[in-house]
């Protein structure tokens, strides 16, 4: 077919979810078009993304003895919630842009053992040294077996925040990084939100846009946010 991801897969998983819920499975797992990326979704038909993923994983791997210097690595669109669990369990997070070549890339360059994405893709070096789907549906679904607890259960250590993502289109991204009207716009929305939440602005590597990302503690506000940043953006780099 011309698209073989078309309405399945990790991209949509509708039709998994009423599957796991009409036949009353502990879970499904979706994988995208190559099987380099794994989603899931609990008996209750809530979705487990790759950051759900990587957080159970990162306290199995710490709870054997396998994660080196307590670390994993994730991307700067990693979910708050990601973090604050990280943080409740004393790993470490390391960043790097989106992208699993640039996760595989810093595991390399320190030897870390653990890292992905939120789209799924998991990279876990001890095994494999790339990413595998079906590869990261088996350790996830072994962690269920090892902890006697269903996913829902292991998911719900990590709490996701609500996240905006706006692209602001046709503006100069290359005045991006040297506007202080803007840098002080995020700085105030930062103080604002507190450790609750967080403003990611990025320049499109490939259009002529600016991505405004925010996460907070509710959609409400973190819509708020998103739209007067993305107005800001708008008027200041046109």
């Amino acid at each position: 077919g011309w698209n073989i991801n078309d309405d399945c897969g990790s991209t949509h998983l509708h039709q998994l979810r009423s599957a796991v819920i009409k036949e009353g499975a502990d879970l499904g797992v979706a994988h995208d078009g190559d099987a380099d990326r794994c989603l899931a979704i609990d008996a209750a038909g809530n979705e487990i993304d790759g950051d759900h993923i990587l957080t159970i994983l990162a306290r199995s791997f710490k709870d054997r003895g396998l994660l080196k210097s307590d670390t994993v690595v994730g991307t700067v669109m990693s979910n708050l919630g990601f973090m604050h669990a990280m943080s409740d369990s004393k790993i470490n997070v390391v960043t790097t842009p989106v992208g699993d070549r640039y996760v595989l890339e810093n595991m390399i360059e320190h030897g870390y053992v653990l890292g992905g994405e939120q789209s799924g893709h998991v990279i876990m070096r001890n095994l494999a040294n790339t990413g595998d789907g079906l590869l990261t549906a088996l350790q996830l679904m072994q962690e269920v077996v090892r902890t006697g607890k269903t996913l829902q259960e292991l998911s719900a250590t990590m709490v996701r925040f609500p996240q905006v993502l706006i692209n602001v289109k046709n503006v100069d991204k290359n005045k991006l990084d040297q506007s202080q009207v803007i840098a002080q716009a995020v700085k105030n929305a930062e103080d604002r939100m507190g450790d609750s939440g967080r403003v990611l602005l990025r320049a499109s590597g490939t259009e002529p846009l600016v991505r405004v990302m925010v996460e907070a503690s509710s959609d409400s506000l973190a819509q708020e946010v998103a739209s007067q940043l993305a107005d800001l953006v708008k008027s200041e780099l046109s």
